[in-house]
């Protein structure tokens, strides 16, 4: 049997539900480039709490201005519009697309809509605020980094951390040397949620404010859940509508060491967990550890949401944090500190390294003056495409119980027929994955 190709990766068991092109109207291709005194015409997809927080921060930038909104419960919809005449609701996010007066995008959906709705709106040749995790499949990630590529929109994916001046001295510490070689990295997060998780349900008929069929898009369909559509502390222990906690919280940490060692795709990966101990509803694992192997580095990410002893830099119910363990010494750090371990002699905790990384702006502003501007913000779909991979082939190794190979040159999983095609997803119809934007 000859070896699988790239092209096995790309559309293997795709062709029964292989897209068409995305065919929207000459209107909906947005007012075209931005002027210097043009006000960015902003919509929202997806009204809940973070891009509602999104959303306000845009607002603070005088040169926007906000003529849309989409979401599939009406009361999200109504709290954006209500005494704001010139803002149109949509329940179908492909109408607000359309709207002529949306130059960009702010997309905060639950993670299985991001990869569909950023590639339609990329097409449609609007801006995309794309909220993380990025994607949920591989495939997915690559989708939406073409598609972004392809129709040259900005886009910014939502890691606010990496704005925050504690990151950027961190990747000063380690693009020093000083640490001496990095040969291995640790990301962690605990959370202790208690037996029952986020609780259990009641078995109910959806409300009339919400279209829950259209909630759940091309997932796979199951029974309305009021847990599930609450937000996206709920929905990450749903493994079809999220990926679970990795793609959740994740991102965040992996961020900083992509960005301080310059990472690119991984060569292996492995993934083991399990959902243990948690009850309540849902069925994303309580545990998981990830392993990435790239060139001369391993690196790790653990998660429990039953304990977190020994998870330093936390409180009494959750902590996170990052270790760069080098030949020197490790370098200790969280969202808001960092600290460095010497081991051998030379390595002076006090000769804090000069600092190159310049400081951050709002995360959203970065990617505002970017399309007034030109050029692409710090976590682009290129950057970020490089996180959001690694988690998704790790998800991918979970579910199959073995290591992946990955050539990060061609971008396909090797030797592994079955991964190969279950990296693709299997959209619910009528929703039809975007083949066509996997070929870079």
């Amino acid at each position: 049997m000859n070896p699988p190709t790239r092209r096995d990766f790309l559309i293997s068991g795709a062709a029964a539900f292989m897209a068409g092109p995305i065919l929207l109207p000459s209107s909906a291709f947005g007012r075209g480039v931005i002027g210097a005194n043009d006000k960015i015409g902003l919509a929202l997809i997806g009204a809940g709490g973070m891009g509602s927080a999104n959303l306000r921060q845009c607002l603070t930038d005088p040169g926007t201005e906000l003529v849309a909104v989409s979401d599939v419960q009406q009361h999200r919809i109504d709290a954006w519009t209500k005494d704001r005449p010139n803002v149109t609701g949509y329940r179908d996010y492909r109408e607000l697309l359309a709207d002529p007066r949306v130059d960009a995008v702010i997309i905060a959906t639950p993670p299985h809509w991001h990869c569909l709705q950023a590639v339609d709106a990329a097409a449609a040749g609007k801006h995309v605020y794309l909220q993380k995790p990025m994607t949920i499949y591989p495939a997915e990630t690559l989708a939406v980094r073409n598609a972004m590529r392809k129709h040259k929109v900005v886009c910014q994916v939502g890691t606010q951390i990496h704005q925050q001046d504690n990151y950027r001295r961190v990747v000063d510490w380690i693009r020093s040397g000083k640490l001496g070689p990095i040969g291995r990295v640790e990301n962690f997060w605990g959370w202790n949620m208690g037996a029952k998780g986020i609780g259990v349900a009641p078995k109910e008929e959806p409300p009339k404010d919400i279209d829950f069929d259209m909630w759940l898009g091309p997932a796979p369909e199951c029974d309305y859940n009021r847990l599930l559509v609450a937000d996206a502390a709920m929905h990450c222990s749903w493994m079809d509508y999220s990926g679970g906690w990795t793609p959740g919280m994740a991102p965040h940490l992996l961020d900083l060491p992509v960005w301080a060692l310059e990472l690119g795709f991984p060569e292996k990966i492995s993934c083991f967990g399990g959902r243990h101990i948690l009850g309540g509803d849902g069925d994303a694992p309580d545990t998981q550890d990830m392993m990435w192997q790239y060139p001369g580095l391993t690196m790790r990410w653990h998660f429990s949401q039953f304990n977190h002893h020994g998870y330093e830099f936390g409180t009494k119910t959750r902590a996170l944090g990052v270790y760069f363990h080098g030949l020197n010494g490790t370098l200790r750090t969280n969202y808001g500190m960092n600290e460095i371990v010497a081991q051998l002699e030379g390595l002076d905790p006090n000769d804090k390294p000069e600092q190159l990384i310049p400081a951050g702006t709002v995360h959203e502003h970065e990617w505002l003056d970017c399309i007034r501007n030109g050029g692409q913000p710090s976590c682009n779909a290129d950057y970020h495409a490089k996180i959001d991979m690694a988690v998704a082939l790790g998800n991918l190794s979970y579910q199959l119980g073995r290591t992946i190979h990955f050539n990060p040159k061609t971008e396909r999983i090797i030797g592994d027929p079955e991964a190969a095609r279950r990296a693709i997803p299997e959209y619910r119809g009528p929703w039809k994955f975007p083949v066509q934007y996997l070929e870079s």
